[in-house]
């Protein structure tokens, strides 16, 4: 589920993910969650969150 936080092109860049991920024979929950994690994690390595990733 896409957050408030996330801009235009993290939003395109989780619906992306989601879909590779279904195509991929993943249920919808856990494409989902993979998504998100992926979406947020490439937020902190970029520095557009509070907390920055390593």
């Amino acid at each position: 589920m896409p957050q408030k936080a996330w801009t235009a092109k993290r939003e395109r860049q989780y619906e992306h993910i989601k879909e590779s991920e279904e195509e991929r024979g993943r249920p919808e929950g856990t494409a989902e969650r993979i998504a998100a994690a992926t979406v947020n994690k490439t937020r902190a390595e970029k520095g557009e969150t509070k907390k920055s990733s390593k």
